[in-house]
């Protein structure tokens, strides 16, 4: 059995030796089990790529690449991805708050016959405003792109290798593993574990680019947001409709009602704002449809070691 594990750096220059290390570690433990370390370097500002490099060449199972520009966490997945040779493929993180060395209880499960095994967090770790993106996160994965309900999906996940194959067909220019990965198998499990503090630093995910990795997951796999912008302009319709003939028989049972201007004026901006709401969604996908025309890459590789 061999295993490959992918790590994207960013800004992890002096947590990313730890992590192979525990690998390593880890690895020592059961005998006959092979293994990679693809390091996948997402342009981080600080020194990752020149640790990658001495780490390369001083260990031969581990494999590095630098991107042209900062992708981000899912296109430097792939990027990694491309380069596994191994049975099974592992994804975790490069801060050490993904435990290693808790590797094999993701592939015991797996082996149970499961095709993806996500490792779930008994107690998280993360600050609030994470723990509660990550909820929305999950509920706006389970309505819209497949997600098992009571997943707790993570970053720290197993998956086979035909499965790694299928996702690295997708040639879009914005990937979303977790789309990938439901569109691709229903065989999907969890085990839990036990969620580590940050060795050094702070999470480099911030609200904004939480709400641009739930946008991209919704607007990738699924056209049921357009739907759901149907069915507001519908209810709204209905509303308006409705209004319209209270104010009507209003006004016939009391001719000396005078018409409210704040009822107007509150009618409008709610309808207009709603609207703007609409076009802005249909936007989002039309944007979506000209990059993908235009093949605009999923990442960039400048050097490999």
């Amino acid at each position: 059995m061999k295993l490959s594990f992918v790590i994207p750096c960013y800004r992890s220059e002096n947590t990313i030796g730890t992590v192979v290390q525990e690998i390593r570690d880890t690895i020592a433990t059961r005998s006959g089990t092979d293994y990679e370390i693809v390091l996948v370097n997402d342009c981080s500002p600080d020194n990752v790529w020149q640790v990658i490099k001495q780490l390369a060449a001083e260990d031969c199972h581990i494999k590095g690449i630098c991107l042209a520009k900062n992708f981000g966490q899912h296109s430097a997945l792939m990027a990694g991805y491309g380069q596994t040779t191994g049975d099974y493929v592992i994804s975790l993180d490069d801060d050490g708050q993904t435990p290693a060395n808790e590797c094999f209880k993701l592939v015991d499960k797996l082996e149970e016959g499961f095709d993806v095994v996500y490792a779930c967090h008994v107690k998280s770790t993360q600050k609030v405003y994470r723990r509660f993106g990550s909820f929305i996160n999950r509920k706006m994965a389970e309505s819209l792109i497949g997600q098992p309900q009571n997943l707790r999906a993570s970053s720290f996940f197993i998956a086979r290798k035909f499965v790694i194959d299928q996702i690295t067909q997708y040639q879009n220019s914005f990937p979303y593993i977790g789309g990938l990965i439901f569109r691709t198998t229903k065989k999907i499990g969890s085990v839990e574990i036990q969620h580590r503090k940050r060795i050094l630093g702070e999470s480099n995910y911030t609200l904004m680019s939480l709400l641009s990795l739930w946008i991209n997951g919704f607007t990738a796999f699924s056209v049921k947001p357009l739907r759901l912008a149907t069915y507001i302009g519908v209810l709204c319709a209905v509303l308006g409709l409705g209004s319209g003939i209270y104010i009507v028989i209003q006004k016939i049972m009391m001719p000396e009602m005078l018409m409210g201007y704040a009822s107007i004026m509150s009618t409008m901006l709610f309808l207009g704002g709603m609207i703007m709401l609409i076009l802005g969604l249909i936007g989002e996908y039309i944007g979506r449809i000209y990059i993908c025309i235009n093949q605009a890459p999923q990442y960039v590789i400048r050097e490999k070691v």
